[in-house]
């Protein structure tokens, strides 16, 4: 979905809307001993090598706060109303900066523990450099969420078996992006992607792209709602680029 809009577009087009959801957060939330705590709409900071984000930033979006006490081991707490659109993606980032032919590699592992209740899904999101072009690997999903785009078909790639969608996002500028979603067959909260040979499968199998420079790979919750409050937390994450 239309989701992450850069940074500085979306901040200027939102701030307002989450200012009273920010300052609920930091008397809702609940406490963590931890690294890192931030209640913030925009809060950030960064932990052995990755970039975490509070990021809350869709319309009416309530109380949110993130907690790490690691790049790779952080968790969220939000408390979104019962409405839909995507009000949140509360993400853990990696810079690559490499060429996809000239990756040797590019793998990541996750173990999650999300809630049986809340409308949201787990996925990594991959941008290249320029922000033309945006990959989504959905893990795990709950409630009424689902890709942008037209369905694709089913593809078997990297350890995994997804349905793929293919979609376009408009940016507030008027530019836009396009979007590719591989949602898995069945939902997982654990395990291991070879992400390279779905970039290679979008580039030469599909002709989607070129020889992208991928920039970076987040991944995080997508939150659309968490009426009365869910924890989600990422307990293990790495990503390595050979």
């Amino acid at each position: 979905m239309a989701r992450r809009i850069l940074g500085r577009l979306r901040t200027a087009f939102l701030a307002p809307v989450l200012a009273f959801g920010a300052t609920l957060g930091l008397a809702a939330a609940p406490a963590q001993a931890a690294v890192w705590h931030n209640c913030d709409q925009w809060g950030n900071t960064s932990l052995n090598g990755y970039t975490l984000y509070n990021n809350i930033w869709g319309q009416g979006a309530g109380a949110q706060c993130t907690w790490a006490n690691s790049g790779t081991n952080w968790g969220v707490w939000a408390d979104h109303p019962n409405t839909g659109g995507i009000k949140s993606y509360p993400n853990a980032k990696k810079v690559v900066n490499k060429t996809i032919t000239g990756m040797s590699s590019l793998n990541s592992s996750y173990r999650v523990k999300v809630p049986a209740a809340g409308a949201y899904n787990t996925a990594y999101d991959i941008w290249d450099t320029d922000y033309d072009y945006e990959v989504m690997l959905w893990m795990n999903h709950n409630g009424p969420v689902g890709p942008l785009g037209t369905a694709q078909g089913g593809a078997t790639l990297g350890g995994h078996s997804w349905n793929v969608y293919k979609g376009r996002v408009t940016n507030p500028d008027g530019s836009y992006h396009e979007v590719f979603s591989f949602v898995r067959t069945s939902d997982s909260t654990s395990g291991t992607v070879n992400v390279l040979p779905i970039l290679e499968w979008i580039k030469d199998t599909k002709g989607w792209w070129g020889n992208e420079t991928i920039g970076d790979v987040q991944f995080g919750f997508e939150i659309t709602s968490s009426a009365g409050g869910l924890e989600f937390v990422t307990e293990n994450l790495t990503v390595s680029a050979g």
